[in-house]
C-alpha cells in the first residue's frame, strides 16, 4: 500500500471577514490569506469586483462547508453614481458612451426613481461580467469587441436607500439577493431618469447575517 502524501499547510477553521481592497481580484485576496495563515484549506463565498472593495468571507477548514450557504446569502452594498454618463463598463473604467445634461433632480425625484427598483426584478447580465458564454467569460469577450445574446435573469432588491444627492452624484444603500449587479442597477436608474449613469466607488458591507461585524485587513 503506497503512503499518503503529506498534507500542506495547517488545519485552520474558521471564517475571516475580510475587507478586500481595490485593485485585488477575490483569488488573489483568497491566496494571500491561506499562505497568511499556512491555511491547508481555504475558499471565499463569491467574487467581488477588482473595482470594489469590502466584504469578502473567507472560510478556512471546516468553515468551507459554509461557502455554498454564504454564496447564497443575501448582499448588501454601498455605492456611488454619476448620472450623465454611461461607460463601456458600467463604471468609472470603461470609455464613456453617452454623456447627457443632469436634470435639476430633487431628492424626492431620485428616490421615486429608485423605488421602481424595489422589490423582484429583471436584470440583463452586463458583458463586463464572469458569466461563461461557450466557456469563455463574457469580460474576456468584451474585451474583444464581442457582444453576445444574455438572458434576463430575476433578482431582488429589499431595499433602496438613497444617503446623499450632490448632483451629479448620488450615493446609495442596496440590501438586495445573490447575483445582483450594482452596475446594472445604477445604470437602470440612471435611465429610469432619462440621463443615464454609470458607477464611481462601490463596497460591500455586508453578506448575509455578517451585517454589523468588524472587517479585517491584509496589513
Amino acid at each position: 500500500m503506497g503512503r499518503r502524501g503529506r498534507q500542506r499547510g495547517r488545519p485552520v477553521n474558521g471564517i475571516l471577514l475580510l475587507d478586500k481592497p481595490l485593485g485585488l481580484s477575490s483569488n488573489h485576496a483568497l491566496q494571500r490569506v491561506k499562505r497568511l495563515y499556512d491555511a491547508r484549506k481555504a475558499g471565499h463565498t463569491g467574487s467581488l469586483d477588482p473595482l470594489a472593495d469590502g466584504m469578502l468571507p473567507i472560510c478556512l477548514g471546516d468553515a468551507t462547508k459554509l461557502s455554498a450557504y454564504l454564496l447564497d446569502a443575501d448582499k448588501y452594498y454601498w455605492f456611488r453614481l454619476r448620472l450623465g454618463q454611461t461607460t463601456a463598463t458600467g463604471d468609472a473604467e470603461g470609455e464613456i458612451l453617452t454623456d447627457r445634461p443632469v436634470g435639476d433632480f430633487s431628492r424626492e425625484q431620485i428616490e421615486q426613481a429608485c423605488a421602481a427598483f424595489v422589490g423582484k426584478i429583471q436584470q440583463l447580465p452586463p458583458m463586463y461580467s464572469a458569466l461563461k458564454h461557450k466557456g469563455k467569460r463574457l469580460y474576456e469577450l468584451a474585451r474583444e469587441g464581442v457582444e453576445v445574446e444574455r438572458q434576463p435573469r430575476t433578482v431582488t432588491i429589499h431595499d433602496l436607500v438613497v444617503e446623499s444627492v450632490e448632483l451629479p452624484e448620488v450615493e446609495i444603500r442596496v440590501h438586495c439577493s445573490k447575483g445582483t449587479y450594482v452596475r446594472t442597477l445604477a445604470e437602470d436608474i440612471g435611465e429610469r431618469l432619462g440621463c443615464g449613469a454609470h458607477v464611481t466607488a462601490l463596497r460591500r458591507t455586508g453578506v448575509g447575517p455578517y451585517t454589523e461585524y468588524p472587517m479585517y485587513t491584509m496589513e
